[in-house]
């Protein structure tokens, strides 16, 4: 499944990185806390989180993730969408909580990794 598809399944709002939406997702993760999405997040992996600071991009690109999902309609910081413009990085946002897109993800068939 690719980063358009879930865009378009999920009605989600894409921010940033609009180049990057052809990318294959290979898994998702769910997490706040950036290290711990920095040591257990996989590359192609999309990432739920309620986090809109540019910190989250800067793992989301460390890592290679296809795309973040900002979700609960938290702020997106300009910083962040500016970083994510310059380093490709998939910006998308939701209205709908956490725990709703996650299970909305695992019912497309994209699991944890």
């Amino acid at each position: 499944m690719t980063v358009q598809e879930i865009v378009s399944r999920l009605g989600l709002k894409i921010v940033a990185g609009s180049s990057g939406l052809e990318q294959n997702i290979t898994g998702g993760y769910g997490a706040d806390l950036l290290s711990n999405a920095m040591g257990q997040a996989k590359s192609g992996s999309v990432w739920v989180t309620m986090q809109g600071h540019q910190n989250v991009v800067a793992v989301a690109s460390l890592v290679g993730m296809a795309a973040v999902i900002i979700a609960g309609a938290a702020p997106v910081e300009p910083q962040a969408v500016e970083k994510a413009r310059q380093e490709g990085v998939v910006l998308l946002t939701t209205p709908l909580p956490a725990f709703e897109v996650i299970g909305r993800l695992y019912g497309l068939g994209i699991t944890g990794q």
